[in-house]
């Protein structure tokens, strides 16, 4: 959808700088850090009714419910931000020994959406090793191998060791029934009221994976994943947008989380309401798949407007102290976005202006995200830059 006029980072010629993958945020920090933003981030959900409840499902039910078939998407699904696979095969057969020996095995949880799906909140590695044994190969193909996956590092004197679970199904069919109806126990979380699905945000968000807290954009990317964030990662790699931003693509994708800012700032910033990440996730449920018309939109806003900043204001105009500030960065995106027609010729100077006016500075560096100063500043921006 990249219009022929404008160039993104994958269409470079070769020796041009292309945007690095995401480094460790201790050697690379890209946005600055602002109490008010951190806050935000942190802020606990509006009332949601949520119901928990246990469910056992027998292995046979989990691994039909794992696949998909035809147009039919699979009834467990598990979300694109969570770590790889990453058991070993011995790891994964002493799952599978557990549940012949009819041992207790950690619950898994599932989060149930709007279409009676369930995505994997915790407990992926367990599923996808039952899944391998069932299907007869360990982890997914690599370079189009993949190994039979035989039950190994169990004792020598085991009766499961080596069997591969077609052994268990062709000599031993009461072993492998068992195994079929053995039950793994799960716990599911599903919202009843708002009839909506706002609180997987805050489900996904407390979840630790590998050590790691899950960061807005990453939990939106997977949870609200369809054609409009499709379009905000094509964005995230317009050549303007990382001479602004930076190189160095941000792996917590706050980057992206910014643009996503921008687009729901300037088309809806009357109806904001605090906290941010709440105002952009809705913005991003309710905008998932729009039409065709509406994308090209975004991307021709975007792109214009991330251009047009370039060639005035330079690279990394947003880097005010240690960092890009996101509150500068979002009046000054809206403001320029509605007046790409009629841009003043002295617009570095009142871009220089309007960093050194106290209110703007205020209301850049607190209280960021409440109501009024989110209004307040977009119209100081809109004063000063284009007035």
């Amino acid at each position: 959808m990249t219009s022929p006029t404008q160039k993104t980072m994958q269409d470079n010629h070769p020796g041009e700088p292309q945007p690095k993958p995401g480094a460790p945020e201790s050697e690379i920090q890209e946005i600055e850090k602002i109490k008010s933003e951190q806050t935000d981030a942190d802020s606990s959900p509006a009332s949601f009714d949520v119901v928990t409840y246990p469910a056992d499902f027998t292995l046979e039910v989990l691994v039909g419910k794992l696949k998909s078939e035809g147009n039919r998407p699979a009834e467990i699904q598990i979300p694109g931000f969570q770590r790889k696979f990453v058991w070993t095969q011995v790891q994964a057969s002493k799952l599978i020994e557990s549940f012949l020996l009819g041992l207790p095995v950690p619950a898994i949880f599932m989060y149930t959406d709007a279409d009676n799906l369930q995505m994997v909140v915790d407990g992926q590695q367990r599923l996808k090793s039952v899944g391998y044994y069932f299907e007869g190969y360990f982890g997914p193909e690599d370079r189009g191998r993949r190994p039979v996956f035989r039950l190994i590092g169990l004792n020598e004197k085991s009766p499961y060791l080596n069997k591969t679970c077609k052994d268990l199904e062709t000599h031993d069919p009461v072993v492998y029934r068992k195994l079929k109806d053995a039950v793994l126990r799960a716990f599911i979380i599903k919202q009843l009221n708002p009839k909506d699905n706002t609180s997987v945000f805050h489900v996904f968000e407390r979840l630790n994976t590998g050590g790691t807290f899950l960061k807005g954009q990453e939990i939106r990317n997977c949870v609200f994943a369809g054609t409009f964030n499709q379009l905000l990662n094509q964005l995230n790699l317009f050549e303007s947008w990382r001479i602004i931003f930076g190189k160095t693509l941000d792996k917590r994708q706050r980057d992206v989380e910014l643009i996503l800012r921008f687009l729901a700032l300037l088309a809806n910033s009357k109806n904001y309401q605090k906290p941010m990440k709440d105002f952009l996730s809705d913005y991003m449920k309710t905008h998932q798949n729009p039409k065709e018309s509406v994308l090209k939109e975004y991307e021709k806003v975007f792109e214009a407007t991330a251009a047009k900043v370039v060639e005035c204001l330079g690279s990394k105009p947003f880097h005010i102290h240690n960092g890009l500030n996101a509150a500068v960065f979002d009046s000054v995106f809206v403001a320029f976005a509605e007046n790409l027609s009629h841009v003043p010729s002295d617009i570095k100077n009142r871009f220089k202006l309007l960093k050194k006016d106290n209110k703007f500075e205020m209301m850049t560096s607190s209280a960021t995200t409440d109501k009024e100063t989110v209004a307040d500043r977009l119209t100081v921006a809109r004063s000063i830059l284009f007035g």
